[in-house]
């Protein structure tokens, strides 16, 4: 006989798409710029990091058809698929600005470099987005089973109930939203983070925005002259 809980989470299971495409998307960013901005020489394989992305995303894939809702497993699973991503994205952001700073081929053109950039810019948005939908209340599945009380971020919904229908929770859009607000402007626009690690790692994504945009532009508009 099923868990009353799980089945309150099937029926109310945001769709898996979303998140998933983001990951792949995040792993051929990451394997774009691994292999063009040439950080790995010698014997250091290029699709290392993006290689195990993609074995820890097929995992996933695997066992969301065939792990209860509530695995404690498939959670960890997640929770380093994540990580991995996060601290891929961060590399990619020290791998662009080493290139600037020695000033190699691929920053001489300002058009390749604002392209370089982008792909960095955009793999730190989505990573970043992908921690805050991962870990704010326990995970998308503790969402469905408002199984916490406090939630790490505060959406306008929530705050404000009559705004939205009855049991809405954030998905993963939202938190894209939230990640690319907080790349843009700096500082929470939509959802306030509660939670002393949510505050912590906006603050972290704000930092690697401005260092990529400032360092980035600067450099194109030197190149252009």
């Amino acid at each position: 006989m099923n868990d009353p809980g799980e089945t309150r989470a099937e029926a109310g299971a945001e769709p898996r798409w979303p998140p998933i495409a983001a990951v792949v998307l995040l792993i051929v960013l990451n394997l774009v710029v691994s292999i063009t901005l040439g950080a790995h020489r010698g014997k250091d394989p290029r699709w290392l990091i993006p290689g195990l992305e993609g074995l820890l995303l097929l995992a996933l894939l695997l066992r969301s058809n065939t792990t209860p809702l509530r695995s404690a497993r498939l959670r960890r699973v997640s929770i380093v698929l994540v990580g991995l991503l996060v601290a891929a994205a961060l590399w990619g952001t020290a791998v662009l600005i080493f290139a600037m700073i020695r000033g190699g081929k691929e920053t001489q053109s300002a058009g390749i470099l604002l392209a370089y950039g982008a792909f960095v810019w955009i793999g730190n948005n989505i990573a970043f987005s992908l921690m805050y939908w991962e870990f704010d209340g326990g995970g998308p599945m503790a969402r469905a089973l408002e199984a916490r009380r406090f939630p790490d971020f505060a959406f306008p919904q929530q705050q404000s109930p009559e705004l939205a229908p009855p049991g809405w929770r954030p998905l993963f859009w939202d938190y894209l939203y939230l990640g690319f607000n907080n790349s843009v402007a700096f500082s929470p626009t939509d959802a306030m983070p509660l939670a002393r690690w949510a505050k912590l790692a906006m603050g972290v994504q704000a930092i690697v925005s401005l260092a990529i945009l400032g360092l980035v532009i600067a450099r194109a508009v030197n190149v252009f002259k």
